[in-house]
């Protein structure tokens, strides 16, 4: 990592991402941890998955969002720091009716930053689902096997 300010209005490198509808915006990134600000639409989520190599948080700026662990609901507010361990499936949810806008970290890095990069704009779920594993994470298949 180098020294300095990664401004408020810039990404790393000069990225932001479009991943399952959200923004992503590169702050930190390292190989001990990357760190990156995300703006989640209404409606939008990420479907449960797993990674089995990181730690994964966020914390709330803005908005509301509910996190899944299975047959657990919680729900983020303003100031919350969503604790999402290795190994633990977890889905992301923007149920709220407002956009919601957080800072998300992984520890370690891993190649969760490469991900984003082959991510960017992919809308058809399968092509979304083989990146993913090549990239250390797992998505769960539907309920029901659907």
């Amino acid at each position: 990592m180098e020294p300095g300010v990664t401004k408020a209005d810039a990404g790393l490198n000069g990225h932001a991402w479009n991943v399952v509808g959200h923004t992503y915006v590169p702050k930190l990134w390292n190989e001990d941890a990357f760190v990156w600000h995300a703006t989640l639409p209404a409606g939008t989520f990420v479907p449960p998955h797993i990674h089995p190599t990181q730690d994964e948080w966020i914390y709330m700026l803005d908005g509301e969002l509910e996190v899944e662990f299975g047959d657990e609901k919680v729900v983020a507010r303003v100031g919350d720091t969503v604790k999402m361990p290795r190994g633990i499936a977890h889905g992301i949810f923007n149920r709220s009716g407002a956009t919601a806008h957080c800072v998300f970290g992984v520890a370690p890095s891993r190649r969760l930053y490469d991900l984003f990069i082959a991510l960017d704009g992919v809308t058809d779920p399968a092509e979304l689902v083989r990146l993913s594993a090549l990239h250390e994470v797992d998505f769960l298949p539907p309920p029901g096997g659907a």
